[in-house]
């Protein structure tokens, strides 16, 4: 579980593909303390398990899954990542409840100064804009950012300079693909919802009837 505060900006520098999958070597600073084989970093807003650590830099493996469902799959060596480790159960929670499962891939429509701050409009499928709300929450490429305003076929959102600087999201333009993940909180109401539609209507009426059999009124 992560919080979609990104930790640092890393970089690709071993990217190996096969017909199993894919192996990238991300040199790093920050997540490198206490980092052990086994850990989980998301990579994009992408859970990925670290396989192999060394003192600057640790490699991940990816499935061909994850590949086809991501942006991982444009990846290229001396690309920059966003970087954020998995969260403790006594830190804050600066962001909000992230799991590491991409949903889908969105694409910028527009990048815009506003003041200082940049406004990016983003495209997003049918399947993530459901769990989008006006002030809610939505991860972009692993950063935990609040919803500005939906569309019918988009969002939008903005980020501070401090943002701009410390992560991808900066350097990102019109046409660029990124990784989403819904707000987890709204799709288990989602799935709640859905069980309570489906179960069975009660057959005792209450009404004035039920009531005075029952020494009730």
């Amino acid at each position: 579980m992560f919080s979609g505060i990104v930790e640092e900006m890393g970089a690709i520098t071993v990217l190996r593909k096969t017909l199993a999958g894919a192996r990238l070597t991300i040199l790093a600073s920050t997540v490198m303390d206490d980092l052990k084989i086994g850990d989980s970093v998301s990579v994009n807003g992408i859970c990925l398990t670290v396989v192999s650590r060394n003192e600057r830099d640790f490699s991940v493996e990816v499935s061909p899954e994850t590949l086809s469902v991501t942006t991982l799959g444009g990846f290229a060596v001396g690309m920059p990542v966003n970087l954020e480790r998995a969260m403790k159960l006594n830190e804050r929670i600066g962001g909000h409840l992230v799991a590491g499962h991409v949903d889908g891939v969105g694409v910028i429509r527009s990048r815009q100064q506003d003041s200082n701050a940049i406004v990016f409009t983003i495209g997003a499928p049918p399947e993530i804009l459901r769990y989008c709300v006006t002030k809610g929450s939505i991860t972009v490429d692993g950063i935990s950012l609040t919803i500005n305003a939906v569309t019918e076929h988009g969002f939008s959102v903005a980020i501070i300079p401090h943002t701009a600087k410390v992560t991808i999201l900066g350097l990102k333009q019109a046409n660029d693909t990124v990784n989403l993940e819904s707000d987890l909180i709204g799709k288990y109401v989602e799935r709640l919802l859905q069980e309570r539609s489906q179960l069975p209507k009660p057959t005792i009426s209450i009404d004035t009837d039920y009531l005075q059999k029952r020494g009730l009124i």
